[in-house]
């Protein structure tokens, strides 16, 4: 019998000798090479445009030259607002063709926060996308002496002289991209991600070419599917690894054509035009298309009880289907439900396309990633973070709900004594950028990466992530419980939008809940109330609706992990706010400080 341990060590061998020499500049010179003709980038709306991978290598060597000519050189650290659009791409390569760092900012950083990032990281270059952006850089540039260029991709009449425009540098004569390649090394900073800085200032995560060339390679056999030429929307802020390795990295491995989504909020029709093959999203991105469809659903009681029906039919089948264990019945089943309620569904919202869709960055309950896999949508669950450039463990077709699947090809996984993850590969990143104490932190002297997270494992080395170490509430009674996991179960009741369980050195637990801005209000409708949240978090039918649904999603925890009281809030939680990330992950401490009045009545 071969030891796994042997077959990983070996896979990670192969992975080594494959990217040997890769870097981020050789992806897209062979990108240009191997996808030429083949479209890059479809843009959406009335000037529609297509753009291949031979003219985003003409317009990335031509704009190289112009960084050049403006002082950008090899160890140089450039910081980028943009939003998604084609031209985030072709700077970025650009930079990074230069010898240079890019380092994303998220687009509604304030200027203390960009004044603290492009300081750290010592950036002497910072390129905005339009007047916002450049205002924000104008501003922050006062405190910072070595910023000494600033870029302006939509500039127009009130653009300051001393501010280079994109199109100048994309007008230059190309640079040679041999003498690109041989610029960068492997070993080199691809990018650095700061992390979101929920506990403290951010990190610098450093992330090398080889680092992404390796991770690039260990997912393509993760997939073990052709991707040419899949479709994908690029959406999620660049300065979060999901969107730069799924729409970015993996364009320029992988062939797929990208089509760029500057707002967030158009994500719907671009989906339903679009038809993505390939799909990355938060859990949020999810709960808002299952909440869009199932109160459209709603609509007709009958229909909805019969789709319903079908859903509870089809998920063990979808989930037999999946291991290849279907047999005749199941598959004739699933062809009459899939024909007479699923298809249609999947279509209507763009989905119907999807070879795989991902979810990640924040747990997903096993509920809802059943709900889609039982109506054909082929999602899983991935595990990762920064320092890992992405991915650790993910099963994108043999699926087991609740679980993040196994370590990805190549990557050593284990479990520490007090149980928290471990992972050892080229994926893991080479430090903190100018901190070693928070680097000796994370990643220990025989090369292991600590996530942080503690994780149980199954007989066939699937993961099941319980919590965050330091978000573990330990109760009065001394009982340890995973906020996480209780939150994503609370969130699967179709009124609630967002949820923060608290109980930490307390006698129960309980939670502060928001509702679904979409749900509710086709649901207030229904039952004659008001559509406003403030006026539905305070309504008695709203109140009993949740406590029915609280009864059911706490039914698979013990006595000890249940929430025993609820506030319903009638705010609606944002994106990149004092309570959540940019994508939309819990600020649980910014939670407990905006919401200490109503937390202590809940245990008055």
């Amino acid at each position: 019998m071969t030891d796994p341990t042997d077959t990983v060590a070996a896979a990670a061998a192969d992975i080594d000798a494959t990217v040997e020499g890769r870097t981020v500049v050789t992806l897209l010179t062979d990108a240009a090479r191997d996808f030429g003709s083949q479209v890059a980038f479809r843009t959406l709306g009335p000037d529609s445009t297509e753009i291949s991978y031979g003219e985003l290598a003409d317009r990335v060597a031509r704009c190289a030259a112009g960084l050049r000519s403006i002082g950008v050189d090899k160890g140089d650290r450039v910081v980028m607002m943009m939003r998604n659009r084609v031209e985030f791409y072709v700077l970025d390569l650009a930079v990074v063709c230069c010898g240079a760092t890019p380092i994303s900012i998220y687009n509604s950083s304030s200027v203390e926060q960009v004044v603290y990032l492009a300081g750290h990281c010592r950036a002497t270059v910072a390129i905005a996308g339009d007047g916002e952006f450049l205002a924000t850089f104008t501003e922050a540039r006062r405190e910072l002496p070595g910023l000494a260029e600033l870029v302006v991709v939509d500039a127009d009449a009130t653009t300051p002289d001393d501010v280079h425009r994109y199109g100048d540098l994309v007008a230059s004569e190309p640079i040679d991209f041999a003498e690109a390649v041989a610029l960068v090394d492997p070993g080199d900073p691809a990018t650095v991600i700061y992390t979101s800085g929920t506990t403290g200032n951010p990190k610098g995560v450093v992330l090398t070419h080889r680092n992404v060339c390796w991770t690039l390679e260990s997912l393509r056999r993760t997939i073990g599917i052709d991707p040419v030429p899949w479709r994908v929307v690029s959406y999620l802020p660049m300065a979060h690894i999901a969107e730069r390795m799924v729409s970015y990295y993996q364009m320029l491995a992988m062939g797929y054509q990208i089509t760029p989504l500057a707002d967030v909020g158009g994500l719907p029709a671009a989906l339903a035009e679009v038809r993505p093959n390939m799909m990355f999203g938060v859990p949020r991105v999810y709960e808002k298309i299952h909440a869009g469809i199932t109160s459209k659903l709603a609509a007709d009681p009958a229909q909805f009880a019969q789709f319903n029906e079908g859903v509870a039919a089809a998920g063990p089948i979808a989930l037999r289907r999946a291991w290849g264990e279907a047999t005749e019945d199941d598959e004739a089943t699933w062809s009459f439900l899939d024909a007479v309620a699923f298809a249609p569904v999947r279509a209507a919202v763009g989905l119907d396309q999807l070879e795989i869709a991902v979810t990640g960055a924040a747990p997903m309950s096993a509920e809802l990633l059943g709900w889609f896999r039982s109506i054909g949508v082929p999602l899983s669950e991935i595990y990762g973070m920064s320092e890992s450039t992405g991915p650790m463990n993910w099963a994108p077709h043999l699926i087991r709900p609740g679980t993040v699947g196994p370590a990805i090809v190549g990557e050593e996984c284990i479990l520490g004594d007090d149980g928290e993850v471990l992972v050892r590969g080229g994926n893991v990143f080479a430090g903190y950028l100018d901190d070693p104490e928070k680097t000796a932190e994370a990643l220990d002297a025989e090369g292991w990466l600590h996530s942080g997270d503690i994780g149980v494992f199954d007989d066939d080395g699937y993961v099941r992530i319980v919590d965050r170490k330091k978000e573990l509430i330990v109760t009065a009674g001394g009982k340890n419980i995973s906020p996480a996991n209780l939150e994503a179960a609370i969130k699967d009741i179709p009124l609630v939008g967002q949820a923060c369980v608290v109980g930490d050195r307390r006698k129960f637990v309980a939670a502060l809940v928001t509702l679904d801005p979409d749900f509710a209000p086709v649901w207030a409708a229904e039952h004659g109330l008001p559509g406003d949240l403030v006026s539905l978090a305070a309504a008695p039918e709203v109140r009993a609706e949740i406590e029915a649904g609280l009864e059911r999603v706490m039914e698979p925890f013990n006595h000890a992990e249940q929430v025993k009281k609820f506030t319903v809030l009638g705010d609606d939680w944002e994106p990149d706010s004092d309570v959540l990330t940019p994508t939309s992950k819990l600020k649980r401490r910014g939670v407990l400080a905006r919401y200490e009045h109503q937390i202590d009545e809940m245990y008055a």
